[in-house]
């Protein structure tokens, strides 16, 4: 954009506090994360008490989870990073539209990159979050206020029902999808569906590209979108390498709801008698389904690659991301499912462009 919204000053300082905030932890590695000597105090304490209020709020809202999904805004909100993203689109219309946002909360700050697309956009947010993703949104929030208080007025949270507004991007499931399209019918909206990642394997990956798709597997203990939850293996793979892959994930076992779910799906497969690989904390489970249950993933043999081709252009319309080796057009790399760049929007609809787009109609309305 050559005319950029003064948030866009205020996202640039807030990147950078991310990355001095999250450098308050070393690496983070397997279960935990390491303590690194602090370089301030309140820094430190300010992330204690961030990632403890969250967890206490949600469970699944790990420390580990929250400090990379932090990191992650840290580092996408450089002054490169927006600049790359934004550099395709025209100037922000003179209208400033009302937009309300319904997120979901199945990973941290899952429906922050919407409301940087409203603001850069030059536009208002009425932000209806999920319960259980809230402390890190409202941090978020708050640090953006500090350095641009004109947010004060252009950012508003409410539990309520949606009162007046302009336009509406609400995620959910697919039932809820189907309560959103009716009640939003006559607004212009983004109506978001349940969508999954699979991967799609030759047999021939490394064990560094085993270790990437662990990571598509586990980050966020396979809640996201994006998070690999069907595996496409040729007939005959052994499955041997990628558990030894999976095996630095162990610990998840111990984390009781994950640990919960491991249990409880697993008695399901013992009862009905579907046959499974079972590694103590993962279970996997032939099946033609691509969104498998928390602690399960799905796989599916094939014989040739011709044919998963075919399944998934059959499939689009259910996929948020594929990965896979360079052999398979428009795949992932695999490792970099929970890393989109600000130009990868959910479903495949632009954001940015919908925004753009209805402001400028309704500045042609008026």
């Amino acid at each position: 954009m050559q005319t950029k919204d003064p948030s866009y000053l205020a996202l640039l300082h807030l990147g950078a506090h991310l990355r001095e905030l999250t450098k308050q932890r070393g690496p983070d590695t397997h279960g935990k994360s390491i303590p690194a000597p602090a370089r301030a105090a309140d820094l430190h304490n300010e992330l204690d008490a961030l990632l403890e209020s969250t967890r206490l709020n949600n469970p699944w809202f790990t420390e580990e989870s929250c400090l990379y999904a932090l990191r992650y805004w840290g580092d996408a909100l450089s002054e490169d990073s927006l600049e790359h993203w934004l550099s395709a689109y025209k100037t922000p219309g003179s209208i400033s539209l009302e937009v309300a946002l319904i997120m979901a909360g199945n990973i941290p700050l899952v429906g922050f990159h919407d409301l940087i697309a409203v603001l850069l956009t030059g536009n208002k947010a009425l932000v209806k979050s999920a319960s259980k993703d809230t402390q890190l949104l409202k941090y978020a929030v708050s640090r953006l206020a500090h350095y641009d208080p004109a947010l004060k007025d252009r950012i508003r949270f409410t539990d309520e029902k949606l009162g007046a507004f302009d336009a509406v991007i609400a995620t959910g499931s697919t039932n809820t999808s189907r309560y959103f399209e009716y009640y939003f019918s006559k607004k212009p909206h983004i109506i978001r569906k349940n969508r999954h990642g699979v991967a799609v394997l030759s047999g021939q990956e490394t064990s560094a590209e085993l270790s990437g798709l662990a990571e598509d597997v586990f980050r966020y203990f396979g809640m996201g979108c994006r998070s690999v939850s069907k595996l496409y293996v040729p007939k005959g793979y052994d499955f041997d390498p990628l558990f030894n892959a999976f095996y630095p994930y162990k610990h998840l076992i111990n984390h009781q709801k994950y640990g919960n779910n491991y249990d409880y799906n697993k008695a399901v497969y013992l009862m009905s008698g579907s046959p499974m690989l079972d590694n103590g904390f993962l279970l996997l489970k032939e099946d033609k389904g691509i969104g498998s249950p928390i602690g399960t993933l799905f796989y599916e043999p094939y014989e040739k690659q011709e044919e998963v081709v075919q399944r998934l252009r059959a499939l689009s319309e259910e996929l948020q991301c594929v990965v896979g080796g360079s052999w398979l057009v428009d795949a992932i790399p695999f490792g970099s499912s929970q890393k989109p760049e600000l130009g990868t929007y959910a479903d495949g609809v632009d954001t940015v462009d919908f925004l753009l787009k209805t402001s400028a109609e309704s500045l042609s309305a008026n």
